[in-house]
């Protein structure tokens, strides 16, 4: 039985001429948290869709599962994806969020394959489905704006909405595609604490694609280089050496990486108490107010 979260075997992808994806073959474990790394054009997006099922790979194409269900398979979507789907979250660059709804609102969208489709549509929820979707906010930090229209919030703001959203759909998995790329650094910051914390505290798996490779190497153990349309790189991100990482992009390390150096073992873990701390602060409150 196969016990891996992700399984990509020879997955092939054209669009006219172009090569978009050439044999990939990659197997993720339960509980990853994997930076996809590799200059513009290198199919880091375009394999993260074809992970969801959002597209189909050539007829050429091997197969995608998750968790060792089919999702794809010599270029055709199998009929069960929307089962699959509702263990796969994914996150955009365009936070996908409905402006003119509260974030609450919007979280609790991502109940959509736990409720009745009647209520869903009416946006009809119990109290303890709304209690729900408020911890989810509180735990990325957006407990203050609960009752606020998503579009008068900040991007960085609305993306860890978005992480919220796919909290409160269970996801399994997270498939990140470039989440921080047009936020400023502290809003990239968050979001990238946010998405450590469920993977830390809920074992999600995490595969999450980037430009700046500093958060890759602050925060995910290991990092999938591409470039034209093939995996280049696959291994522990402390391994993306100055070279490495030249031979991936092709210009000076400093266009890069912007001089944040990794987080330090000893740095992690206050990090991590200091975290620890804050949620309890928050959860207890949540207690106190009878949430």
């Amino acid at each position: 039985m196969n016990n891996a979260a992700i399984t990509i075997n020879g997955l092939n992808k054209s669009f006219g001429a172009k090569r978009a994806l050439s044999d990939i073959h990659l197997t993720i474990a339960p509980g990853e948290f994997v930076a996809l790394i590799g200059p513009s054009g290198s199919g880091k997006s375009t394999l993260l869709r074809h992970t969801s099922g959002l597209i189909a790979g050539d007829k050429d194409s091997g197969s995608v599962t998750i968790f060792g269900r089919t999702v794809q398979e010599c270029g055709r979507i199998k009929r069960q994806i929307r089962e699959i789907r509702t263990d796969v979250g994914f996150i955009f660059q365009q936070f996908n969020l409905v402006n003119r709804l509260t974030l609450l609102q919007n979280v609790l969208v991502g109940m959509v394959t736990r409720v009745p489709t009647w209520r869903s549509l009416l946006r009809i929820y119990t109290r303890s489905e709304k209690l729900s979707a408020m911890r989810s906010l509180y735990r990325v930090g957006l407990h203050e704006h609960v009752l606020q229209r998503a579009g008068t919030l900040s991007g960085g703001q609305q993306q860890r909405a978005a992480i919220a959203r796919a909290m409160e759909q269970r996801a399994k998995i997270i498939l990140a595609d470039e989440p921080i790329a047009s936020l400023d650094p502290e809003s990239a910051r968050l979001v990238m604490e946010s998405l450590a914390q469920l993977n830390r505290e809920d074992n999600v798996t995490i595969v999450i694609s980037l430009h700046q490779v500093q958060f890759a190497l602050q925060y995910c153990c290991r990092s999938v280089a591409m470039k034209d349309g093939k995996i280049i790189f696959d291994g522990p991100s402390s391994k993306l050496s100055p070279e490495l990482l030249r031979q991936i992009y092709g210009t000076s390390v400093d266009t890069t990486i912007d001089g944040t150096a990794p987080l330090t073992a000893k740095k992690k873990a206050i990090r991590d108490v200091l975290h620890d701390n804050k949620r309890k602060k928050l959860m207890g409150g949540l207690a106190e107010a009878g949430v």
